[in-house]
């Protein structure tokens, strides 16, 4: 039999990844072309071509040690060492190689770095709307969730709640913006106002409280919209990122860690980091991959095609007579359901082979997301079917 706690997370998967196989199966019943799957944030956009030409250059490296061999566990120095110019130069910072660990995407560096930091009941504080995941990750470390209730005017952080729950017990908070699933980039003011809670908390309860930004969307923005980088606002922030949506690479499994000096016991933490790394089985990061993107750091995704799609669909559902607010990055739509029950309203879209995710998987029930790095086609093709499902409320 298997273990109590993977029984529970069994019985709570992934709601997301249930509704991308439910769309395996509508499409062979009905047609590829006749089912519209908004369920999984997997880019539709291709690699840039200088990812495809690197790869090939690495593989015609005269060592093959240099390419699969081992390396430490935080990753090749010369690569962290790359990734730290690249940051510095883009935003004024001061990293070098030790600030810098090579991760398995940005899930296996949110792992890492809470299993680095979270004793048995500690508590992290999310968000509400948040990736659901987040919720397997504390558990996997024998941390609790602390949700944040949704400011549904604005979706930007509920801090006059957030200043209520924040505890002696906090260890972490995690961010996530440009946001998954809204859209919505947080802004300067509320990365400010967030900080100054924090370091409130931290001096009223003698505790070191860290920042964990997970920032897998930061370059998926729209209309000139700024991100903050938040090591230059808090200095216990920790910054998880991957290249899933930036160069279009979810399956190759590829981020990193930064873990500022600034941060407090960032000596330790970033020994322990390396050791998680090792002992949770990634031990490193993917050595082909690490080579790859050291030589892409400057070259950028097709944005315009996103920007496109997120035009397209959310002025159409606009005239519709759905509710949502207008996405700043990401590749998401945040819809208000037509009726009070999300998941209730995901079932009747699927009358319309729409393939839609509750907002209750991310702690924000009588909403839906949608995933819009698909094909233009795809969306064109669907605008009659979501006109439909409206009309069916009337």
């Amino acid at each position: 039999m298997i273990s109590e706690k993977m029984m529970d997370f069994v019985k709570n998967s992934s709601s997301i990844r249930a509704m991308f196989e439910e769309g395996k199966n509508m499409a062979a019943k009905f047609g590829a072309e006749n089912v519209y799957d908004f369920s999984l944030g997997n880019p539709s956009v291709e690699p840039p071509k200088r990812v495809k030409e690197a790869i090939a250059e690495v593989l015609e490296e005269d060592s093959p040690n240099l390419v699969h061999g081992y390396m430490l566990n935080a990753g090749y120095e010369d690569v962290r060492a790359a990734v730290a110019a690249s940051l510095n130069k883009r935003f004024g910072t001061g990293f070098d190689e030790s600030n810098i660990l090579m991760t398995v995407g940005a899930a296996g560096g949110l792992n890492v770095i809470l299993k680095t930091l979270l004793n048995p009941g500690e508590e992290v504080i999310v968000f509400a709307p948040f990736f659901g995941e987040y919720t397997n990750y504390v558990k996997n470390y024998d941390g609790e969730l602390v949700v944040i209730s949704p400011d549904t005017s604005s979706f930007q952080p509920n801090l006059k709640e957030f200043a209520e729950k924040i505890s002696e017990k906090t260890k972490a908070v995690i961010v996530n913006t440009p946001n998954n699933p809204t859209g919505v980039v947080y802004s300067e003011k509320t990365i400010m106002a967030l900080a100054e809670i924090m370091y409130k908390a931290q001096d009223e309860f003698g505790t070191d409280i860290y920042l964990i930004s997970d920032e897998p969307y930061r370059e998926l923005v729209y209309d000139g919209r700024e991100v903050p980088y938040l090591t230059k606002y808090y200095e216990n922030t920790i910054v998880g990122y991957s290249y899933s949506k930036s160069l279009s690479l979810p399956g190759e499994r590829i981020g990193y860690l930064v873990i500022p000096s600034e941060a407090a016991d960032a000596e330790n933490i970033k020994a322990a980091a390396s050791v998680a790394n090792r002992i949770l089985g990634f031990v490193n990061a993917p050595s082909l991959m690490q080579r790859t993107v050291a030589k892409c750091l400057e070259e950028k995704t097709d944005v315009a095609a996103y920007d496109r799609n997120r035009k397209l669909l959310y002025e159409n559902l606009l005239k519709y007579g759905y509710e949502c607010i207008r996405p700043e990055g990401a590749f998401y739509l945040f819809v208000k359901a037509l009726e009070e029950d999300d998941k209730a309203f995901v079932e009747r879209a699927k009358q319309f082979h729409l393939l839609l995710v509750p907002g209750s998987t991310f702690g924000c029930a009588g909403y839906v997301r949608l995933a819009y790095c698909v094909s233009q086609d795809m969306i064109e093709r669907s605008l009659p079917a979501f006109q439909k499902l409206a009309e069916s409320y009337q």
